[in-house]
């Protein structure tokens, strides 16, 4: 069994600041549970172009108010407390906060933990 503290990840190597966005990654690869866990915090005023071509990813919002607008075809999806929104055809999307939002970020297949975002929004496939 596996007990991870958020206060425990906090200024270690498993919390990675993009600017936009800071990352708590309370699961990860090397976990071995086949997805990775995350305690994201979207900065207000914010907008971050994302597109996982290697990874799905679900997305609950905790904390917060933003929106999701899908690339595809510039559909605007609002997002809010209690609102999970799923990337389940690696959605090519910008994320805007309104306000600072807190999401949990689950993705599949897992990420290793130091990834970051490309310039096309992209985590790469495998670090490890």
């Amino acid at each position: 069994m596996k007990v991870v503290k958020l206060e425990d990840i906090l200024g270690t190597e498993r919390e990675v600041d993009d600017g936009n966005w800071v990352s708590r990654r309370l699961i990860l690869k090397k976990d071995n549970m086949g997805y990775s866990v995350h305690d994201t915090i979207i900065r207000a005023g914010t907008e971050t172009h994302i597109w996982y071509q290697n990874h799905l990813e679900s997305v609950y919002c905790i904390e917060g108010e933003g929106e999701v607008e899908t690339l595809s075809d510039n559909k605007i999806h609002p997002i809010k407390a209690d609102t999970l929104y799923a990337l389940d055809e690696h959605d090519e999307h910008l994320l805007r906060a309104k306000t600072d939002m807190r999401m949990v970020c689950v993705f599949n297949p897992p990420v290793s933990g130091r990834e970051v975002h490309d310039e096309n929004g992209v985590y790469p496939a495998d670090l490890d």
